[in-house]
């Protein structure tokens, strides 16, 4: 069973920094793009940055300088470095990832907890 586990949540001040860290664990073939996506309360979820498996990025316009999405391909993990939070930043955040059991079954889409990031003005 694959699992994806989010870390490095919590309550900052506005200007401050987080690190979120995503490590996925399990059978797993091969990792394909991974991401970060956040949902504040009443809004709807939204990409904040992906990155492919060469490490080619694609990040939100809100974010851009502020956020920088890398990943370890040995350990499984995708990080989001996050500075100069906003309270408008304030929301769950969301490890996503692709990711191929075999290499007889199509890549699927997997999900983790959430963490939730404060950002307090």
């Amino acid at each position: 069973q694959v699992q994806l586990v989010e870390s490095g949540g919590g309550l900052v001040q506005s200007g401050g920094s987080l690190r979120l860290s995503c490590a996925a664990s399990g059978s797993i073939f091969s990792i394909n793009a991974m991401g970060w996506y956040r949902q504040a309360l009443g809004k709807q979820r939204e990409l904040v940055a992906r990155i492919t498996r060469g490490g080619d990025t694609n990040v939100a316009d809100s974010v851009k300088g502020r956020f920088t999405i890398s990943r370890d391909n040995a350990k499984n993990t995708v990080f989001l470095q996050m500075n100069s939070l906003k309270p408008e930043d304030t929301a769950v955040y969301y490890c996503n990832a692709n990711i191929r059991l075999t290499p007889f079954l199509s890549n699927r889409s997997y999900w983790g907890q959430g963490t939730q990031v404060t950002v307090s003005s």
